[in-house]
């Protein structure tokens, strides 16, 4: 079942994402992850968000209506996508940092070029599942393209740890990764109980 109500605070939409399915229809191609490991950005409150300096032409599908894909490119090599949450206009949204394969794993080797750490990271994801700047502002809830959708596992237990790979607001827990899904964070960001 696509899952349609994305709405809420940030940091309890972050939380719900974990288990869900992210599912991509590409060229023919299907290919599903389960959420593991997600990050929340606050709007104007958030120094480490991206909607902390107002809407602006890069970020402008922050600001759009929950449930929309806001897809940016992170250092010129990586599409990272996002999930757009709370109110139209507040720039909040959840970082889908990683997830574990489901289907179409052979898909997801090709377009990585390797077999192991195929979705652990936001960068890994993306290209795994063959998602780019093409999906900006997709509504994930519509089942067309990119969408997410209920896998049956039920809530994961999951804990939180500081968000990584920024230098704003790092002391922030906004970070969660499911435990006890057979999903392993990259190396140097391994989630610590606060």
């Amino acid at each position: 079942m696509v899952i349609d109500d994305f709405s809420g605070p940030v940091l309890g939409v972050a939380e719900r994402l974990l288990g869900k399915r992210l599912v991509t229809r590409i060229e023919g191609l299907t290919t599903s992850v389960l959420i593991c490991e997600v990050e929340a950005y606050g709007g104007a409150d958030d120094p480490a968000s991206h909607a902390f300096g107002g809407p602006k032409r890069r970020n402008r599908t922050m600001f759009s209506k929950a449930g929309t894909l806001y897809v940016y490119r992170s250092y010129g090599v990586h599409w990272c996508a996002n999930v757009v949450t709370g109110p139209e206009g507040e720039g909040q949204a959840v970082l889908l940092r990683g997830g574990m394969p489901e289907w179409g794993s052979e898909t997801m080797i090709a377009r990585r070029g390797r077999e192991d750490h195929l979705c652990d990271g936001p960068g890994k994801l993306t290209r795994a599942l063959g998602v780019d700047g093409s999906h900006d502002g997709v509504a994930l809830s519509a089942g067309r393209g990119v969408w997410l959708e209920e896998s049956g596992v039920g809530p994961p237990e999951s804990i939180k740890t500081p968000r990584v790979g920024i230098s704003r607001a790092t002391e922030r827990p906004w970070r969660f990764v499911a435990v006890g899904m057979g999903y392993r964070s990259p190396r140097g960001a391994k989630p610590r109980v606060l």
